[in-house]
């Protein structure tokens, strides 16, 4: 990715929502536990890379292992896509809670969902390539009303 040298904001059109989720190793030596996990992510995030916005509502992603940020246009979109039997995420799902069955503290996941009205966030990037919301949304000039977090929050 090009390294952009200047400062700029990210924007977005309209409401979204801000997706958290990660996993965590509890009990390395039970890779039969964990690794299944690891493994599903990547293909997803593949899925909907590939697929039309328009369609899945699933607007980009920033990170990888650990704890991994998505962009959605709505909390619907991202709930269409998690229990849809026809996409990675519901047969992963499924299999992770039958593996998982007895033995759920050897490996753990989590996520936390936030809903984002219109206007109420900001971001900034200086020296930096397409990163986080600047991927999912537009990038501006940091400049005039978006020169500083307060002005960019107000703007």
């Amino acid at each position: 990715m090009a390294v952009i040298d200047e400062r700029m904001a990210a924007e977005i059109e309209g409401d979204f929502v801000v997706f958290l989720i990660g996993m965590r190793i509890n009990r390395i030596w039970k890779p039969a536990k964990w690794l299944p996990v690891m493994m599903a992510m990547p293909r997803m995030l593949n899925e909907l890379e590939r697929a039309p916005r328009e369609e899945t509502g699933f607007l980009g992603h920033t990170g990888m292992f650990g704890t991994i940020v998505q962009y959605w246009r709505s909390f619907e979109h991202l709930e269409r896509y998690a229990r849809s039997p026809e996409a990675a995420h519901w047969p992963a799902w499924v299999d992770f809670n039958r593996r998982m069955k007895g033995s759920r503290g050897d490996v753990g996941i989590w996520h936390e969902t936030f809903l984002v009205k219109a206007g109420q966030y900001e971001a900034v990037y200086s020296g930096m390539p397409r990163q986080g919301l600047g991927r999912a949304g537009d990038l501006v000039p940091a400049t005039g009303n978006r020169e500083d977090a307060r002005k960019r929050l107000s703007a």
